[in-house]
């Protein structure tokens, strides 16, 4: 037997094993809607930390991560930087979000935020900007396990088809199973790749160069400046400061803005359980620093990956390992795609569903379940078919949706702490800031120091929010107090 046709097998049973338990999940939901979207609201400790980490650590991390420590040097760090210290604030957040979403039946962010500023453009808005941004992010998981099996097979199961067949078993299991498939597959997934990550970030550095510390003193004398921070640019040229911290801060607001870290709040059992796992959320970010190892351990190798997203495989596929230990290796790799992928599928359709079709069209239990399902189908085939298109570094896609989304945050802050804030003031602000973002982002060319676009976007929404919420009439004092103290 071939050594790719080992490596396909093991590849192949680890794709079946994700498959069975999350068709195995589905059983302990009620068939509701909640049970669908939410899980009943049941999910503990173990399963709300894996499901938080893995829905964050995803394709762009296992993949792009080495990518970039390989292409950009210390320019990586930035992925360390924002992970570390990004969900703090969710820690007085999300017990809040939960609080009311658990009150008032909400299991959506849409719901969560039109709950305050009751409009059904807002809603919309805010469900089309879910798809803008999740789209990307998608399609970042669909690419990431397609190049995985691509490079690993040595090119005999080309990239569409190795994307095809993991993102069929993530649509299958999703589209049968729910929110509780996206939990345990997760809490599996997360436990696979963090063990991979950590043996295979401190073998390849060995292997190679006789230890971590050898590595790097090889790379700094070979590369002066390649290890200091803030690194390169995507033209190899260096990254401004301006650059690199506008990227960490927009990262950091953005990463407790995605619409499915919400979702995932109205599932937890209480809100011990959220606080707990923010405060051990940096413990999974930990694995970043290996899966960076990763990455700097091909900087001075001979040979070249196809791309720098590539290189995780591509150094895999170059020490002599065994075939079975190199599937285990790419299985991991997969976990990282998968376990995102699925939580970004569930979310997108479930946002849809509760907050635009819902919203004018009225829907039973069942027929919701139905739209979900087909909704779930449709924007994998859309992301599928963007992910075979776009050429874009993993790292730079995310951070492309990371702009958009980050836009949500003033716009949740004030539901939550803002009296004064208002429905047209946060639509007006909502609309501003994404419309500038777009515009920097299609004509880039007029970014001032290199500024990431999405910070350029806040400092016009937040404003315009502001201002135009104090011009116009505030909302009853009944329904302020109502929604902020949580009542009825």
């Amino acid at each position: 037997m071939e050594r790719w046709h080992v490596i396909a097998t093991v590849i192949a049973c680890y794709l079946v094993i994700t498959l069975w338990i999350g068709l195995a999940a589905g059983r302990k939901s009620t068939s509701s809607v909640q049970g669908f979207v939410a899980g009943d609201r049941n999910f503990g400790l173990l399963v709300f930390y894996f499901v938080t980490g893995a829905s964050m650590c995803s394709a762009f991390a296992f993949l792009g991560g080495p990518g970039w420590a390989y292409g950009r040097g210390a320019a990586a760090f930035y992925i360390l930087s924002y992970g570390a210290l990004g969900m703090v604030p969710w820690y007085w957040i999300g017990p809040r979000v939960a609080d009311i979403g658990r009150n008032r039946g909400f299991v959506t962010q849409a719901q969560f935020i039109t709950g305050r500023f009751p409009s059904r453009l807002l809603s919309v808005l805010i469900a089309s900007l879910t798809l803008v941004a999740f789209i990307p992010y998608i399609t970042i998981q669909i690419r990431g396990a397609g190049i995985v099996i691509e490079a690993v097979t040595e090119g005999n199961i080309p990239l569409e088809i190795g994307a095809a067949l993991a993102y069929g078993i993530v649509t299958f299991y999703v589209m049968k199973s729910g929110v509780m498939a996206v939990g345990w597959t997760n809490t599996f997934q997360g436990v696979f790749m963090i063990t991979i990550a950590w043996i295979l970030g401190l073998y390849l550095p060995t292997h190679f160069y006789g230890g971590v510390r050898q590595m790097f003193d090889s790379i700094a004398s070979a590369r002066p400046g390649f290890l200091t921070v803030p690194g390169l640019d995507g033209n190899g040229e260096p990254w401004t400061w301006a650059g690199y911290s506008s990227a960490v801060l927009v990262s950091l607001i953005g990463v407790q803005m995605w619409p499915h870290l919400f979702m995932k709040a109205f599932t937890a059992k209480n809100n011990d359980i959220i606080r707990k796992t923010t405060i051990l959320f940096p413990t999974f970010w930990l694995f970043l620093i290996p899966v960076f190892l990763i990455g700097f351990a091909g900087v001075l190798f001979p040979e070249k990956p196809p791309t720098s997203d590539f290189v995780l495989p591509f150094m895999i596929m170059q020490t002599d390992l065994p075939p079975l230990i190199v599937g285990l290796f790419c299985a991991g790799a997969l976990s990282a795609s998968m376990s995102t992928g699925d939580a970004l599928l569930h979310g997108s359709a479930s946002v849809v569903e509760e907050d635009a079709v819902r919203l004018f069209v009225k829907l039973d239990d069942k027929q919701a379940q139905t739209l979900m399902r087909f909704l779930i189908v449709i924007v994998g085939v859309a992301s599928y078919l963007l992910a075979l298109g776009d050429h874009s570094s993993l790292v730079d896609l995310l951070l492309a949706s990371y702009g958009i989304i980050c836009q949500l945050a003033p716009t949740v802050l004030a539901a939550i702490y803002w009296k004064r804030a208002t429905t047209i003031g946060i639509l007006a602000g909502l609309t501003s800031g994404v419309f500038v973002t777009t515009i920097l982002f299609v004509s880039n060319q007029l970014t001032p120091f290199g500024l990431h676009e999405g910070i350029l976007g806040l400092l016009t929404h937040i404003p315009v929010l502001i201002i135009v919420s104090l011009l116009t009439e505030p909302q009853k004092e009944e329904h302020v107090e109502g929604f902020m103290g949580n009542k009825l």
